[in-house]
């Protein structure tokens, strides 16, 4: 029974009075990071891998049905972060997270059994619930078991943890429509996915436990009560709208710029995107480190800049230059909330951290939700999604500009999540 922090002598700092041991913490930040993989890259990525072959089996061919189906997730999410923010300031954080993956699991449950169309909705609204309160506190969790000088390339490896499971979501996926000629394969790929998150969960309900870890005790609606105490949360607060705005744009019409733009063919265009998705791990860890040594304000500046660069550089027709591009989409898209996880983990207490979070990401998801509407029309109005690129870029640019005006001084932390001994 109780913590056991002698095991081994190379412990690692989690907090004032408290360590861990180095072993304990690397089994630790795995368990958090598969929890990441499980809820955000399988919850958020799934549905896009197998949307045409879920679209002709239960939405009758619709792709609006199938993009109101996507729509669902990430208004879910949304839903989350407020759900969180109410959450946090009642519930230890490792129980949010552990309540998170359980909600996740049910609605995997629900989309690989799904007897109609209705319950691969509900799925999917439960599978952006959890992927929002698993997302929200893991940054947090993660640090608490590394010393200060690595928080950022501790946040970092979440999106490694998240860029493992969009490989494996769409290789999965591709690997069963190869396979077999079933009009529910799709449905397959949930369902090994289902089992997965079954096992995470109850890994994390057996071993992922906490020593100190304690409800916040600043309340308000959405968090953004708490949210004033972080020091230099308007500009962050900013950085990350104008994150969300750029990102959702790129994101959405990347394939689309270079088809109907460039003159790409659809396969060259999926491997740019591809390319796109897999500096996005390495960018998230790298930069995560890169904001350790520089400081956040130096690293987030430049991050936000590069991304304005890359962006506009995507609006090349060189096949060259676009590979550089999608190099530097994929790794600043990543790094930009890696740091801002960094910097909301070093700047905050157990008092603020899960209700300033959760506000922090309402923020950016109000970008996030109204970029493609935006960019849609312009596409549409312009005939072109150059503007609409130029507005993405536009957008990293203001987040490089409030970036200059974060504080750069560090913050100390008391949080010290820990895993029982067996």
């Amino acid at each position: 029974m109780g913590e056991d922090a002698s095991a081994d002598r190379s412990a690692v700092p989690a907090g004032p009075g408290a360590t861990v041991s180095a072993r304990g913490a690397v089994l630790a930040i795995a368990l958090v990071m598969a929890t990441v993989c499980v809820s955000q890259a399988f919850g958020r990525t799934t549905w896009s891998v197998v949307l045409p072959d879920a679209r002709d089996d239960i939405l009758h061919g619709s792709n609006t049905l199938a993009g109101l189906f996507g729509t669902l997730n990430l208004a879910a999410y949304l839903i989350g972060a407020l759900l969180v923010a109410y959450a946090s300031a009642r519930l230890p954080l490792v129980r949010v997270v552990r309540s998170g993956l359980a909600v996740a699991t049910a609605g995997f449950a629900l989309a690989a059994f799904a007897p109609a169309a209705w319950a691969v909705a509900l799925g999917l609204v439960l599978t952006g619930l959890g992927g929002a309160a698993v997302w929200i506190p893991a940054p947090r969790l993660v640090t608490g078991w590394l010393p200060s000088h690595r928080h950022g390339m501790g946040v970092g490896l979440l999106f490694v943890g998240s860029g493992i499971g969009v490989v494996f979501a769409s290789q999965l996926a591709s690997f069963l429509d190869r396979a077999s000629d079933s009009p529910h394969t799709w449905q397959m790929v949930y369902r090994i996915e289902f089992g997965i998150a079954v096992l995470v969960l109850i890994a994390a309900a057996v071993f992922l436990h906490s020593e100190g870890d304690r409800p916040a005790t600043i309340r308000g609606f959405g968090g953004f009560d708490a949210l004033r105490f972080v020091p230099g949360w308007v500009p962050l607060t900013l950085v990350y709208t104008a994150f969300g705005f750029s990102y959702s744009l790129v994101y959405a019409f990347f394939v689309a710029r270079l088809k109907d733009d460039a003159g790409f063919s659809a396969a060259g265009a999926q491997a740019m995107f591809t390319i796109v998705g897999a500096a996005g791990p390495i960018g998230g860890l790298a930069a995560g480190a890169i904001s350790d040594r520089i400081g956040s304000r130096t690293a987030m500046t430049w991050t936000s800049s590069l991304a304005g660069a890359a962006t506009l550089l995507a609006l090349s027709n060189s096949v060259a230059l676009v590979v550089v591009a999608a190099v530097g989409i994929g790794f600043t898209m990543s790094g930009t909330p890696a740091m801002i996880g960094a910097y909301m983990t070093a700047r905050s207490n157990p008092d603020t951290y899960g209700p300033a979070y959760s506000a922090i990401t309402l923020a950016f998801g109000v970008g996030l939700m109204i970029a493609p509407q935006i960019g849609g029309a312009m596409g549409d109005a312009l005939g072109s999604f150059a503007w609409v690129f130029v507005a993405a870029a536009a957008a990293s640019g203001l987040g490089a500009v409030a970036a200059t005006r974060l504080p750069d001084g560090g913050g100390k932390r008391s949080l010290t999540p820990r895993l029982r001994s067996r």
